[in-house]
């Protein structure tokens, strides 16, 4: 039966190397983001390349529509066996002016929506031998003075509380999800990655490297958490 990864959040940088490498090793993909034009683009390269893969647009921030795109996906593409979020959004970047509802747009992104999918999945995830749940995390999340003040001074501090609630939730989940054989892990990009829309020409992270990293992730289903820098 061919596996299928379900890519939340598909975009430059992480998530495109993300759907090149498991697509490569024989995965079909789900391309998720808000966009259909840049999703066509991302379905058509990876088409090229002979992967199966299809385009959901998709609001990730609202439960009802992810609960729905992921019962399209099962559809199209047939059971889930991954499920890789990379969704945030850069809202509420100063925590003293940014509206609640802004904040809250944040959190749906980063952390509801993420909730969502693997809770429309989990029949899937469960019923696979080799299920997993894959998270890209940042160091914007962890708890240390001079991280505060680079998400201050960077006009992300709505991104911070998501990324924080984010990392959490992986950790829920693994304990939780432990029992029924399904793998919980997120890499943690503790730098800026080439080619995405934070590299201002001094990024030194290449995306294949995150991408590679989620794959022996998911081929030695141990850690929980792991740093790239």
């Amino acid at each position: 039966m061919t596996k299928t990864i379900l890519v939340c959040g598909d975009g430059s940088g992480i998530s495109d190397a993300v759907a090149n490498k498991f697509g490569a090793e024989g995965f079909s993909v789900a391309l998720v983001a808000r966009s259909a034009d840049k999703l066509a683009v991302g379905v058509a390269a990876l088409a090229a390349k002979g992967v199966k893969a299809a385009a959901f647009p998709t609001d990730l921030g609202d439960a009802a529509a992810v609960t729905k795109m992921v019962a399209e996906v099962r559809a199209s593409l047939g059971p889930i066996t991954v499920v890789h979020y990379n969704a945030y959004a850069g809202l509420a970047g100063d925590l003293t002016t940014s509206s609640p509802a802004d904040l809250r747009g944040a959190f749906d992104v980063g952390v509801t929506g993420l909730v969502a999918a693997v809770q429309a999945a989990l029949p899937d995830l469960r019923a696979q031998k080799d299920a997993a749940v894959l998270v890209t995390g940042g160091g914007l999340a962890f708890y240390d003075a001079k991280i505060d003040a680079m998400a201050v001074q960077w006009n992300a501090m709505g991104l911070a509380v998501a990324k924080a609630a984010q990392h959490k939730v992986v950790g829920l989940l693994a304990e939780k999800l432990k029992a029924d054989g399904i793998y919980v892990g997120e890499v943690v990009v503790l730098g800026m990655v080439k080619g995405t829309v934070f590299d201002s020409g001094s990024a030194t992270l290449e995306a294949s490297t995150i991408a590679a990293k989620f794959w022996e992730l998911y081929g030695a289903r141990a850690a929980t958490s792991t740093n790239v820098s």
